[in-house]
C-alpha cells in the first residue's frame, strides 16, 4: 500500500516556476514507476510526466516539453515535478499516482492534488 501526498502547489505569474512534491509512504515506493496528471475545471483529467522507479526513463505530454521536469529521490520516498514557464493553461489541479509497467503504467494509487493556478 502507498499513500501518495502532493505539495508545492499556488499562485504564481505566467513565465514563472513552481515545484511540486509527491511524498510516499511504505517501503514498496521505489519499486513503483510515478506519474503526474491533471485536470482543468470542465476538463477530463490529463497526463503530464511520468518516470521510472529507477529514473532511467522518463515521458512527458507534449504540451509541456521542455518546461517541465520529473524527477524521484527514492531515498525521500519523494517525486517532484519542477514546471518551468508557466502559461495560464497549465491551470488545474495537479495529482501524482504511482503504478507498475512500463511504459503503460497501470496506476493504482493517487494523491489528493495540488492546485496550480497561472495568472497572465
Amino acid at each position: 500500500q502507498v499513500q501518495l501526498v502532493e505539495s508545492g502547489g499556488g499562485l504564481v505569474q505566467a513565465g514563472g516556476s513552481l515545484r511540486l512534491s509527491c511524498a510516499a509512504s511504505g517501503r514498496t515506493f521505489r519499486s513503483y514507476n510515478m506519474g503526474w496528471f491533471r485536470q482543468a475545471p470542465g476538463k477530463e483529467r490529463e497526463f503530464v510526466a511520468a518516470i521510472t522507479w529507477s529514473a532511467s526513463s522518463t515521458l512527458y505530454a507534449d504540451s509541456v516539453k521542455g518546461r517541465f521536469t520529473i524527477s524521484r529521490d527514492n531515498a525521500k520516498n519523494t517525486v517532484y515535478l519542477q514546471m518551468n514557464s508557466l502559461k495560464p493553461e497549465d491551470t488545474a489541479v495537479y495529482y501524482c499516482a504511482g503504478g507498475l509497467y512500463w511504459p503503460s503504467v497501470k496506476y493504482d494509487y493517487w494523491g489528493q492534488g495540488t492546485q496550480v493556478t497561472v495568472s497572465s
